[in-house]
This record gives C-alpha cells, sequence and structure tokens, in this order.
C-alpha cells in the first residue's frame, strides 16, 4: 500500500511553536511522529515524504529516524530537506491503481492530467492552503499527525470536484 505524508519536521524545535504542535519538547514530537507513523504503516508499505523531512545536518542524522519507520520511502525534497543530495526529487509522479497521482512539496496551481482526474498531493502550508480540484494537504498537521493511505485519498478524491470543467476523471496512463 501506498502512504503519503509531508511536513513532519523532525529535528526541529520550532515547529512546535509555529505550528502550535502539541508536543513539550522535540523529543516528544519525535517519538510520536514514529509512533503514529507504525502504528499505521507496515513494513511492506511505500510512503512518499512529500518535502520538509525534518532538519538534519547530515544523511547519518536523518537515517537515525529513518531506520525507525516502517516500510520503504520516498523521499521529496522541500524547502528544509539540505540533508538530501541536490539531484534528489521534487516531484514523484505515478500510476497507483489505476489512478495518476503527482506529489510535490508545494501545490500547484494546476498539474500533470490535472483535466483527466489526477491527483495533486502536497505539503508546505500546514494547513493554511485549502485544495483545488482532486488536492490535498498531506503534511501531519493536517491528518492527525500521520501518514494518509492512498485507501483515504480516494474517498477525500470522490467529494472533490474536478479542477476542469472537462474532466474526464479517469487518467489510467503511465507518465511518458
Amino acid at each position: 500500500m501506498y502512504w503519503f505524508t509531508a511536513d513532519e519536521h523532525y529535528n526541529h524545535a520550532r515547529i512546535i511553536g509555529y505550528c502550535a504542535r502539541p508536543f513539550g519538547s522535540v523529543t516528544e514530537m519525535n517519538t510520536a511522529l514514529i509512533e503514529r507513523f507504525n502504528q499505521q504503516v507496515t513494513k511492506q508499505d511505500v510512503t512518499v515524504h512529500c518535502g520538509d523531512f525534518g532538519f538534519f545536518k547530515d544523511v547519518k542524522s536523518a537515517n537515525e529516524i529513518i531506520r525507525q519507520l516502517h516500510g520503504s520511502h520516498v523521499f521529496l525534497k522541500g524547502s528544509h530537506d539540505r540533508w538530501l543530495p541536490s539531484s534528489a526529487e521534487y516531484m514523484w509522479r505515478k500510476v497507483v491503481d489505476g489512478q495518476f497521482v503527482v506529489a510535490c512539496h508545494y501545490a500547484l496551481r494546476t498539474w500533470e492530467r490535472a483535466r483527466y482526474g489526477a491527483w495533486n498531493l502536497y505539503g508546505h502550508s500546514h494547513g493554511t492552503l485549502p485544495p483545488i480540484g482532486k488536492q490535498w494537504d498531506v503534511g501531519v498537521d493536517c491528518n492527525e499527525f500521520t501518514p494518509v493511505s492512498f485507501e483515504q485519498l480516494r474517498i477525500i478524491m470522490k467529494g472533490q470536484a474536478c479542477l476542469h470543467e472537462a474532466c474526464h476523471d479517469k487518467p489510467l496512463e503511465s507518465p511518458g
């Protein structure tokens, strides 16, 4: 199963105040995020992290958190992901169970295959930017500090209007 999340901000003390997160310290926040993540995600699952995974000085520090998380991971570069190599991707495009998904750190005004019902999954705004069309903020601040499953998103997106009036709502082809 695929899961999507963003804006975990591991090791970022100031995010607690900026976003009024209900944690007393970075250690408490990191522990809670890891526990909530592992309650949802299995070791066989794939999670796409849509940016701002954490404030790390290097990959070794990031791996200390990653090792504690279930499953395999795709990390997209966000505004604070200096630990990722400069070659890291900013966008992930894939067909998942017949649904075309475009994920990146930033919400897009329009995106590939939006007129065909493609989804845009994003973070960065910490719940301050409402979705348009088939779009969803997968950041932890908007989703009870847990990742969002593909199946949850399928339910959410049924209630979202398509971005374009001429929406065909059937994005089945793989990205070319």
